[in-house]
């Protein structure tokens, strides 16, 4: 008898989610285990472990949400929930080793726990195997869902890169960090709605509409995350108040500060080009705030969410799955995870 990879432990959405996630979470975990099952053996005991950690599972809800408002079924879209959240993990695992993060969901990351070579080879076998399940059975949707899946995470690795690039410069536009958080954070949560779409049959425009959806939601969700980072409370969040900063992080608050110019945004470069002390934390968090880029990054994130809203309006779906896709896009936006 095999062991599943993906204990009846794992976590999943939290009580307050809505119920479209922990219906995704139990859709999906079956065919996540048949799925897991193929890497090496090798790489099971790691796997297992990483998976164990849970997770919300927005995007595979995403996935099976978007096929419903145009008609599909979850027959339809199961495996491409699986192939998002494959990518999301693999991201997940190599994101970990470049910011040197040793715990994640309070438990040891992979590459802390395993070594940097075995975390760096299960994220690329995670990847290869969501192009696997897809592929298995070409049909044109699956092949148009991989096609998707494919480009959002080339535009990942795009803004992983530019993520990394930040960290050796004093000073990051505006634009330039949106483009960056869009590759990031954007483009898996636009592709996760896209491939549903597609795999349950939708219009181009609907395929489309779902598509701009899941990019305004990946932005409103980055700039929401980057105000926590900086003000979020520490019970919530699971990081120390101000952990953006210590980390000398390029987010959207910074980079609409840094704008405003001025002699506040001179000292705030001077003090994110040095070690943070924690009096470095606090002084660079108050003159953010009195630049007035924590209210700015909330109206940002507050016009994308509209926006994602608009997507849905226009995209002429099924009225269910699309309420359930509009609670989604607010769980995920508000203001204390």
């Amino acid at each position: 008898m095999t062991t599943s990879l993906v204990p009846p432990s794992a976590g999943g959405p939290s009580a307050d989610a809505p119920p479209a996630l922990g219906r995704a979470s139990a859709l999906m975990a079956p065919a996540m285990d048949a799925a897991t099952e193929r890497l090496d053996p090798s790489l099971h005991d790691a796997v297992r472990h990483h998976l164990a950690g849970g997770g919300k599972h927005v995007r595979a809800g995403l996935v099976l949400l978007a096929s419903s408002a145009v008609g599909g079924t979850h027959e339809d879209s199961v495996l491409g929930a699986v192939a998002v959240e494959l990518v999301h993990n693999y991201s997940l695992l190599h994101d970990d080793i470049i910011d040197g993060d040793r715990e994640r969901r309070h438990r040891p990351t992979v590459w802390a726990r395993y070594g940097v070579g075995v975390a760096i080879v299960v994220g690329d076998a995670l990847a290869a195997l969501a192009m696997q399940l897809l592929l298995d059975d070409p049909t044109p949707r699956r092949v148009r869902a991989a096609q998707v899946l494919a480009d959002a995470n080339q535009n990942m690795i795009g803004g992983q890169s530019a993520d990394m690039a930040f960290e050796g410069r004093a000073a990051v536009g505006v634009e330039e960090c949106l483009a960056m958080e869009r590759g990031k954070t954007g483009a898996l949560l636009s592709a996760a709605c896209a491939m549903g779409g597609a795999l349950g049959g939708g219009t181009e425009q609907q395929v489309g509409l779902l598509a701009a959806y899941g990019d305004n939601l990946g932005i409103a969700f980055q700039a929401v995350d980057d105000l926590l980072g900086i003000w979020g409370e520490p019970a919530r969040t699971g990081k120390p108040v101000g952990a953006d900063l210590m980390a000398r992080k390029k987010t959207l608050p910074v980079s609409v500060a840094m704008a405003a110019g001025g002699e506040g945004a001179a000292e705030l470069e001077a003090i994110l080009g040095r070690e943070l002390s924690d009096a470095d934390v606090a002084r660079a968090t108050a003159l953010i705030e009195a630049s007035g880029a924590r209210d700015e990054v909330a109206a940002l994130a507050d016009d994308h969410l509209q926006a994602a809203l608009a997507a849905l309006d226009e995209a002429e779906l099924l009225a269910a799955p699309k309420e359930e896709l509009m609670a989604v896009a607010r769980y995920v936006t508000a203001r204390d995870r």
